[in-house]
């Protein structure tokens, strides 16, 4: 068998890849590189003039290839690389017949607990979002700022006890609104200083989160081994690492509770796999990073599905609606907050054949949220 051609779908906001072969399995893959997608298409190109012609069952090689070829990495091009990788695992589980998952040592797991994402610029929306979610069967929720969902178009501004007094008490409310039953996954999305981050986790402890999401930016690891440090809750990061070296040295600092990979960022499959690895020497479990789309969804349970120290899946809100629902042919199945592992060969998912024609591809604004003084933010 061999690779015929290496193709970029782009839709709606997404970055889909697919790989076809001579003997008619094709397999698809997405791009995690959310913000720079048309820079990640064009990586995928670039590795297509060497994938062309290659046995596509030789994926641990062509990743190191594709890899280690040149100097230069970042988000856009393993983007492109975990992207290529999904594809060719979906290649070798039609081609063997089976899930994606039992090449990799098998289902751990029959069911993939997820959490569900809530939004709201109120916080009675975001409060009205938790009751929802635990009427429908969800047992956490997710994406769960106690700052809400502001536009980037307002100028900001807080004093940092009016801050910190309406975060904690935005995180007791959502507590009181779902009693113990569903967990809360906080999510400060890196907009925090490390003192502001202590602050504020020392005083949502008493909320008993599933985890404190990206309190700080991720750029230095000392500074989240800091944070981590001087708080009793437990932290999630690592939706913007892109190595397994880049894990290593956040675990070795004891700076995550829950490691956040992106298989649609960290190497695909391939790295996703090493990375929960190494996070099970460290006693650490795994929360799959996943704001994509439902290719992203559907390579996230196939690692869901075969590591040990899984914890909870991430689940983006509108994965039965459309746009996405009808970009692929069968969405999965989900019960009572659970995600089923599916037995389909591959990863269990096909992008339909106009998916591309109905949703056009729509390009991301570059935006930044200002301070009222004029200078950016983190949000």
């Amino acid at each position: 068998m061999k690779i015929t051609s290496v193709e970029t779908i782009p839709v709606d906001r997404y970055l889909f890849v697919q790989v076809n072969t001579d003997e008619g399995i094709t397999g698809v893959g997405e791009s995690g590189a959310w913000g720079y997608l048309e820079a990640s298409a064009g990586a995928v190109e670039s590795f297509a003039r060497y994938l062309v012609g290659q046995d596509p069952l030789r994926i641990e090689h062509h990743w190191q290839y594709c890899y280690r070829y040149s100097h230069f990495r970042g988000s856009a091009i393993m983007g492109a690389l975990s992207a290529i990788d999904i594809a060719l695992w979906d290649i070798a589980g039609k081609h063997f017949g089976v899930p994606s998952y039992q090449l990799l040592g098998g289902k751990c797991r029959d069911k993939a607990r997820v959490y569900y994402h809530v939004f709201g610029e109120t916080r009675d929306e975001i409060i009205r979002g938790c009751k929802e979610a635990k009427e429908t069967g969800f047992t956490a929720v997710g994406h769960l700022s106690p700052f809400l969902d502001e536009s980037p178009d307002v100028p900001y501004f807080k004093t940092h006890a009016d801050k910190m007094t309406e975060a904690i008490e935005a995180v007791g409310a959502y507590r009181e609104a779902v009693g113990n039953d569903v967990d809360l996954c906080i999510e400060i999305h890196r907009r925090l200083t490390p003192a502001e981050a202590i602050v504020l986790g020392r005083g949502i402890e008493e909320f008993h989160p599933f985890f404190y999401e990206d309190p700080t930016l991720p750029d230095n690891f000392d500074a989240m081994a800091q944070i981590a440090d001087k708080i009793h809750i437990p932290i999630a990061t690592g939706e913007r690492l892109l190595t397994i070296h880049e894990f290593e040295m956040l675990l070795a600092r004891g700076a995550v509770q829950y490691v956040r990979p992106d298989v649609c960022l960290c190497g695909g499959i391939t790295g996703a796999k090493k990375i929960a690895a190494i996070a099970e020497a460290h006693y650490v479990n795994v929360v799959p990073h996943n704001p994509l789309g439902p290719i992203s969804t559907a390579a996230c349970l196939q690692i869901a599905a075969c590591i040990p120290n899984f914890a909870i899946q991430e689940y983006p809100k509108g994965e039965l609606e459309p746009p996405k629902s009808e970009i692929i042919n069968k969405p999965l199945k989900i019960e009572k907050g659970f995600l089923i592992i599916p037995d389909a060969p591959g990863i269990g998912m096909e992008l339909t054949p106009d998916a591309k024609e109905r949703y056009p591809f729509i390009p991301r604004k570059v935006q930044s949220r200002l301070h009222i003084d004029g200078s950016v933010i983190d949000q």
